[in-house]
């Protein structure tokens, strides 16, 4: 094989040649998630084969590989992240089909359900601010922590609005429904844990979109009340995290 050739194949030279296309990121970007939805199917659904963790790995490696930098990949695959403001108008969509789910239930369940969405949407910031406090952070990581448990679309806006990195929080985010789709169902049935509805709320409160990703594969009760709590998570943090960050600031 002549010089040439050898140039023609080698991958930094191909993505030059891509990178004029400006679909070519988005074509990486979807390609990489089809992988990861593949990979998941073809474990039975196994939790850490999370679609969007081997899409983002995927991305990752190929961008270190080429030397592509961030921005120019971004620039490539804005389509994506302008999809979100449509994603967040959709979770219309989740939050009906979790009302729904609840008009049978009790006062009582409710009752569990509104403690929980308020005592676990501060434990998860409380835990979060504590955690990087202790492991002395900067100052970016810890405001771009305070709304990482909220879905991704509506945490990137939260945390423009505090002056905080929506790069770092959607970040944050990420990792955290990843974390908590892997380790969830585990947790829950160690704790014994055998309602589908509290799993399933708990799970959307937690991990927001990827977890309810996660329970709608387990159970369609669980996945029900996973959009709910990931829904009304998004809403009360989007009028709460902003308060409670200039109370605190």
């Amino acid at each position: 094989m002549n010089e040439s050739a050898r140039r023609v194949l080698e991958l930094p030279e191909i993505w030059v040649y891509l990178s004029g296309n400006p679909l070519s990121a988005l074509f990486l970007t979807l390609l990489a998630y089809q992988i990861g939805l593949w990979c998941y199917k073809k474990s039975g659904q196994h939790p850490f084969t999370n679609p969007v963790m081997i899409a983002v790995l995927l991305l990752a490696a190929f961008l270190q590989i080429t030397g592509l930098s961030y921005q120019q990949y971004f620039e490539g695959a804005q389509f994506v992240h302008f999809l979100l403001g449509t994603a967040t108008v959709a979770l219309a969509v989740p939050i009906y089909q979790g009302l729904t789910a609840v008009k049978g239930q009790t006062i009582r369940t409710l009752v569990l359900l509104s403690a929980a969405l308020l005592v676990g949407g501060a434990l998860s910031i409380g835990s979060a601010l504590g955690t990087a406090h202790l492991l002395g952070a900067n100052l970016d990581i810890v405001q771009s922590l305070w709304s990482k448990s909220v879905t991704a679309p509506i945490a990137m806006g939260v945390s423009e609005r505090i002056g905080a990195s929506p790069t770092l929080t959607a970040l944050f985010a990420i990792v955290t429904g990843i974390l908590g789709a892997a380790v969830g169902t585990w947790l829950f049935n160690s704790m014994g844990m055998k309602r589908w509805w509290v799993r399933g709320f708990t799970m959307g409160l937690a991990a927001h979109g990827i977890g309810t990703a996660r329970a709608f594969s387990v159970h369609p009760e669980a996945g029900r009340y996973a959009s709910l709590g990931m829904g009304l998570h998004g809403i009360f943090g989007a009028l709460l995290i902003p308060w409670v960050f200039g109370f605190f600031s």
